[in-house]
């Protein structure tokens, strides 16, 4: 239990930097809450990657609905709640709420395929038996 809290830590902060050093080069600047979000995404792919045995294509799929869904509760709480103003997709097609828009749900499920490759590589390092 415990190597596996140890594990999941460091999935966390791994996927809360790389989140937030993705955001910054692409944008300029991120939020703290991204990198929450960063690394709530990895540890979620990590999690199917140890459960789950489907192709690469449908955990990607799924990686990218987790995504959308947590930006979208992410997005209430920040910038709804808060009012913080973290991202605004209002110019964005088919946008809700300014708060997730297809075209960056596909970016997620694009994202989700080098980060479940990733955890799939984390995984064989904690797992080596696997």
């Amino acid at each position: 239990m415990q190597r596996q809290a140890g594990e999941y830590t460091a999935v966390f902060l791994f996927g809360f930097f790389l989140y937030a050093m993705l955001e910054i080069a692409g944008r300029g600047y991120t939020h703290w809450t991204m990198g929450i979000l960063g690394g709530a995404a990895l540890m979620y792919l990590y999690s199917m990657e140890q459960r789950l045995n489907d192709p690469l294509w449908m955990r990607a799929l799924l990686g990218g609905l987790f995504v959308t869904s947590a930006e979208f509760t992410a997005g209430v709480i920040d910038n709804v709640i808060m009012g913080w103003a973290v991202w605004d997709y209002t110019d964005r097609a088919f946008n809700f709420r300014g708060l997730i828009c297809p075209l960056f749900s596909l970016l997620w499920v694009l994202l989700c395929i080098p980060g479940s490759l990733l955890c799939r590589r984390l995984n064989r390092q904690y797992h080596p038996a696997h």
